[in-house]
């Protein structure tokens, strides 16, 4: 079984909304285990307080280490150890590469939220295994980044989809975004469903999909489009008929500059 248990001031919303759906049904069938713990439950002080001001001075408050310390215990002392992850701004780019070697690698994460200005360093340097940020902004807490790892880890883990090709076509699988999807009915406000995804000819749709997946990849992050091995014969093929076709279509709309 898969775990992840998660360190949070908010478990009951946390908890609430992992058990919801692919990943609660999965938990069901008992191919997972998402737990939420309160870290207020782990403090001595008798206000439940978790934090204070920081040393140094400067705005806001730290959350405290002992406290985190103690929730990591009860966890790692109840449930074995695991990888431990604080989720931070500070972190590395979380990335569906992550997520599959995360998923592949290990059986239990224990995802650390913080709040306030962060968290003791003292607690990141005894008990954090790695960081991670979503992104390069900053959220109020760490519970929404959380909820991201921990869906996007999951949902690789074998079992949870029904098949892998669930996620094996998806953006950032192959370093393509996926291409577009179409459902019932045929025609919706005068825009109709490809002619090409009616006609049952599956190596045809197939090749029509790498296609748009490839056109997407290349005008809306060239980012990724530029590490793309398109080398091959098939895919030297695939550029050469977009060439045509953006060609065949610039000259169907003339520019309207003089």
């Amino acid at each position: 079984m898969f775990r992840v248990d998660i360190m949070t001031l908010f478990d009951l919303t946390v908890g609430d909304v992992l058990s919801e759906s692919i990943l609660g049904r999965a938990q069901e069938r008992d191919i997972l285990r998402i737990e939420a713990h309160q870290i207020r439950d782990y403090t001595l002080n008798r206000q439940k307080q978790v934090d204070d001001y920081p040393y140094g001075g400067g705005h806001g408050a730290v959350m405290q280490a002992d406290p985190l310390y103690q929730c990591w215990k009860h966890i790692t002392d109840a449930y074995g150890g695991g990888r431990t992850i604080y989720l931070s701004p500070a972190g590395k780019t979380f990335c569906q590469a992550r997520a599959r070697e995360l998923a592949r690698e290990c059986d239990h994460l224990i995802l650390v939220c913080g709040h306030y200005e962060g968290i003791d360093e003292r607690f990141i340097e005894e008990c954090v295994d790695e960081e991670i940020s979503l992104g390069d902004f900053v959220l109020t807490g760490g519970e929404i980044a959380a909820m991201a790892v921990t869906d996007a880890v999951c949902r690789l883990v074998p079992g949870v989809l029904s098949d892998p090709e669930c996620f094996e076509e998806e953006s950032h699988w192959n370093g393509l975004l996926e291409y577009p999807q179409y459902s019932r009915p045929e025609e919706w406000h005068g825009r109709r469903v490809p002619a090409i995804l009616r006609s049952g000819d599956h190596k045809n749709i197939a090749r029509w999909r790498r296609k748009q997946a490839i056109v997407r990849t290349r005008d809306r992050r060239p980012d990724m489009y530029a590490r793309l091995d398109l080398s091959s014969k098939a895919d030297q093929k695939l550029l050469r008929e977009i060439a045509e076709e953006e060609a065949a279509a610039a000259e169907a709309s003339p520019n309207d500059m003089p």
